[in-house]
């Protein structure tokens, strides 16, 4: 195996200067077939989660119990205003309250926006699209209604299918894009748009517009009972499928993302035959559809024993943490859960709903937030600070950026290390060139030698670490 091992020195300014003897490892597998990278300081072993679970002998411990996770999310829903618990949600929204929600959501940007081919988007383009959020529509009071989510969808600012980008046309990044909605998942409906093809509404961390089609309208009861059911089985895998059903294509092969609680059926509730498959080596989950008027109805499902699967949530150990983040390495990056995947917070959203956690969705309410244990540096603070504090970090606690969130592994070589959803890839080479490369994927990286710009490294704007111990 040949590996570069990191050299570090300060000059005069107190800039971390990171030098290696060479900026591609090159490591050769067993089968002898070469593997490469131009991630700095980065060997095949650090993309093996056996790797960091090996130097953590409390690895198995448990974080927190079932109870206290309750009594953090408790805390969390009271330090976090952007966060709202399904039920607690008003029954009604006065004119003035949802034209100042649906203002909030979907203002037109003050900055300018383009559409793929370069050109920008008009003013008759943002008043088309305007016109889409049915101002005239709204009343002097609007009850609320509520709905469980069918089918993985993506939440947008505006109801549009327009995808508008920034000035630096980053043509993988529609700046209209916010979060998506996951199967089995509660929302409350707050309005709908004009054609009446898309509805706003509000999750427990997030509110946008999602498509009508992915979401099954039920009583308040019927959405709140379905989401609290027990016993429930969590999805544990970076995705998993429900089997196959020819008569049902609504829950055939149906997609079911990491972090999905469903409530779990047995035999003696609805027999030996479920859609013409028994259920033996199976597990029988009830799943929410729609019927012809898009009202919500239920039907068993199952899921396959292969899939990847537990039933309630998992304990809460620094080994399942790590081994939940390993499962999206190598994803490709979706922006706001763009291209079916996980960005950088939905990345981290993802991997702690499987032990019931909850959080807010975006980074700077996750970093600037007051929940969890916080270590926070003053905008100038010196490297020295932050890296004395990431010595004392944790494996499994998070580091923040402005606009990024990235999550700890420990250190290989005096080098901190972490694995994050993340777009881009740039550093200096040893022969002190800039160079700017891609990432966009769920990828493991050294920290320091990491850049955003000539100018600032991500040590430089490093701004929190976030422990939810």
């Amino acid at each position: 195996m040949l590996t570069a091992l990191p050299v570090r020195t300060y000059n005069h300014t107190g800039r971390l200067l990171i030098f290696w003897l060479c900026y591609c490892c090159v490591v050769f597998k067993a089968d002898a077939e070469p593997w490469q990278s131009d991630i700095p300081l980065l060997t095949v072993e650090h993309l093996q989660v056996e790797y960091w679970l090996q130097r953590l002998p409390q690895a198995k411990t448990v974080l927190l119990t079932p109870e206290q996770i309750a009594e953090r999310n408790n805390d969390t829903f009271a330090l976090q205003p952007e966060m709202r618990e399904i039920a607690a949600i008003p029954l009604q929204l006065s004119r003035a309250e949802l034209t100042a929600r649906i203002q909030q959501v979907s203002g037109i940007p003050t900055s300018p926006r383009f559409l793929a081919d370069g050109s920008p988007v008009s003013a008759a383009q943002w008043a088309s699209i305007q016109q889409q959020l049915n101002s005239a529509g709204i009343q002097a009071q609007n009850p609320t209604r509520f709905a469980l989510v069918t089918q993985r969808a993506l939440m947008l600012a505006m109801p549009t299918e327009l995808r508008v980008f920034n000035d630096a046309m980053a043509l993988d990044l529609n700046r209209l894009q916010e979060t998506a909605v996951f199967v089995g998942e509660p929302v409350a409906v707050l309005h709908q748009s004009t054609d009446a093809q898309w509805l706003l509404v509000q999750n427990y961390h997030y509110t946008g517009w999602v498509k009508a089609e992915a979401l099954a309208l039920g009583t308040r009861k019927q959405v709140l009972d379905y989401a609290n059911r027990e016993p429930f089985l969590v999805i544990t895998g970076a995705k998993a499928i429900t089997n196959y059903v020819p008569q049902l294509p609504a829950i055939s092969e149906l997609q079911l993302d990491m972090g999905v609680r469903l409530p779990q059926l047995h035999p003696a509730q609805v027999g030996h035959n479920i859609h013409g498959q028994n259920p033996h080596s199976s597990i029988i989950v009830e799943l929410p559809t729609r019927d012809a008027n898009g009202l919500l109805q239920f039907t068993p499902a199952l899921i396959a024993r292969n899939q990847d699967v537990h039933q309630g949530y998992l304990p809460y150990t620094t080994e399942h943490v790590l081994r939940q983040a390993f499962k999206y390495l190598g994803q490709r990056y979706g922006w706001g859960y763009d291209y079916n995947s996980v960005d950088c917070t939905g990345f981290l959203v993802d991997v702690f709903r499987t032990f019931g956690l909850l959080m807010p969705r975006n980074s700077g309410q996750q970093g600037y937030g007051a929940f969890g244990q916080n270590t926070r540096f003053a905008e100038h603070a010196p490297h020295a600070e932050k890296l004395a504090a990431l010595r004392h970090a944790q494996p499994g606690d998070f580091i923040y950026r402005p606009g990024h969130v990235m999550l700890y592994l420990g250190e290989s070589h005096g080098e901190p290390f972490v694995i994050h959803a993340v777009f881009d890839l740039a550093y200096f080479t040893q022969q002190g060139a800039f160079y700017r490369g891609v990432l966009n994927s769920v990828a493991v990286t050294p920290l320091t030698p990491l850049y955003l710009t000539p100018e600032q490294s991500y040590l430089d704007r490093l701004y929190a670490i976030k422990s939810l111990r």
